[in-house]
């Protein structure tokens, strides 16, 4: 997403963090945030919704490094500064009419979509496009005029036909976890102006890559074959689910008690509906409880929902309470849960 938005935006102080802030900050701030602001925490909430999308907007932004390497720099620039024409006092404009001119289209319209002239992951080069206006000699611009994206590291060979297939281009997409498991829909601009709708699968994993064959740049010439559009998916972390393969995996609190005679707990499901799984007695915290067929739906078949047992400790105790807690301790009396750990470490 190279637009107005990364000039009128401070996605710093939208996670309320310092422009330096290392990646282990910014992961556990973000979090925090998410637990906050999630639509199922204020149901109802349009202000809280909306504050949700700009937080996963400004951390899918600021925790990749070469997306806020970029963005440091595009402030850098903005700072209050427009491009002219030249022309005189009608002739100004912003970031987004530079882009407009150069791809046909506002760069805020679509779902956080960069283009590239290379194969990297960082998107459009600033160097590159300072080349588009002049520079001599650059790595990027449009040389030949009316091309564009002419890409070096991007694929360009000949059609079935022999004739010579167009270039392929790259484009970024962010989507929230759960669009992520269940699939969604995206517009994304294409190099000519254009703008295509595309499915995404359910089930696709961050950092993936998909190919949109014959949506890239047109062949130089008549009747050739069209390059691809290779979709690079960013997945925002949910605060409560995490992802192993097509298995869903949550943390679940339990009782000393629950966790000690068992008990019968309730455990929530990505589709907003919960299960109840049964807490044996003599339960350790770490346990994983496998709820069949409620994780991730992929085409090659359906995962399930890993429950990891997390034993709460409690932090005050009535005087009843720490009374029973000490007639456990004394009915333990010499056993150490430590003995066969100190064995093996000597070994």
């Amino acid at each position: 997403m190279v637009s107005q938005d990364w000039i009128e935006k401070d996605f710093y102080a939208i996670l309320g963090v310092e422009k330096d802030v290392d990646a282990k900050t910014l992961k556990k701030t973000y979090r925090k945030l998410a637990r906050q602001w999630h639509p199922d925490a204020k149901p109802g909430d349009a202000a809280a919704e909306q504050k949700f999308k700009d937080i996963g907007e400004a951390y899918a932004v600021i925790s990749d490094p070469e997306q806020r390497k970029q963005y440091d720099a595009v402030r850098a620039m903005g700072g209050g500064a427009r491009f002219t024409s030249g022309g005189g006092a009608g002739g100004a404009g912003g970031f987004e009419d530079v882009f407009a001119q150069m791809f046909g289209g506002s760069g805020g319209g679509t779902q956080n979509v960069r283009f590239t002239t290379g194969g990297g992951a960082g998107g459009i080069d600033l160097e590159d496009l300072l080349g588009a206006f002049g520079g001599a000699g650059g790595a990027g611009g449009f040389p030949g005029g009316a091309q564009g994206f002419p890409g070096a590291g991007q694929r360009q060979g000949y059609g079935g036909r022999g004739m010579p297939r167009g270039q392929d281009v790259e484009a970024r997409t962010t989507i929230d976890f759960r669009a992520a498991a269940t699939g969604d829909t995206v517009t994304l601009s294409k190099p000519d102006g254009g703008r295509i709708t595309t499915r995404i699968p359910a089930g696709v994993k961050d950092g993936q890559r998909i190919r949109l064959r014959g949506k890239g740049q047109p062949s130089p010439v008549q009747g050739g074959e069209a390059g691809d559009m290779i979709l690079h998916v960013t997945v925002r972390p949910h605060p409560v689910f995490g992802r192993e393969g097509s298995h869903l995996t949550v943390d679940l609190p339990v009782t000393f008690s629950e966790a000690t005679l068992g008990a019968t707990v309730t455990v929530p499901t990505l589709d907003g509906s919960t299960v109840k799984v049964r807490i044996a007695p003599g339960t350790p915290s770490g346990r994983v409880l496998r709820v069949k067929g409620r994780g991730i739906a992929t085409s090659s078949g359906t995962g399930d929902l890993l429950a990891k047992v997390q034993v709460v400790v409690p932090q005050r105790l009535s005087d009843k309470a720490r009374e029973a807690v000490e007639a456990l301790a004394a009915e333990e009396g010499d056993v150490d849960p430590r003995a066969a750990l100190m064995g093996r470490a000597r070994e």
